[in-house]
């Protein structure tokens, strides 16, 4: 799959602190391996696209571009809205 031009760097968000932005990470680094998309980092630090629970939807309302997550170990909701958004 062809790298959408929009999104270059993926931050994947939690609000518990307890790590689970991290196992979001993993599942989108995976994920991205997945579907065929290739030169994204997914990062800490600023981004193109977020990635975040659905705990954290209204902070971050005024992002461009952002996936809210209902399930956070998802993957299948997570494949099917990463498609999406590279899909754009």
């Amino acid at each position: 799959m062809e790298v959408s031009i929009m999104i270059k760097s993926i931050m994947c968000c939690c609000g518990s602190g307890l790590g689970s932005s991290m196992l979001v990470r993993m599942n989108v680094e995976k994920t991205l391996q997945k579907i065929g998309v290739s030169g994204v980092s997914v990062t800490q630090g600023a981004a193109d696209l977020f990635v975040v629970g659905k705990d954290l939807e209204n902070f971050v309302k005024e992002l461009p571009r952002v996936v809210i997550l209902d399930n956070i170990m998802d993957k299948a909701e997570l494949e099917n809205k990463l498609r999406a958004e590279f899909e754009k």
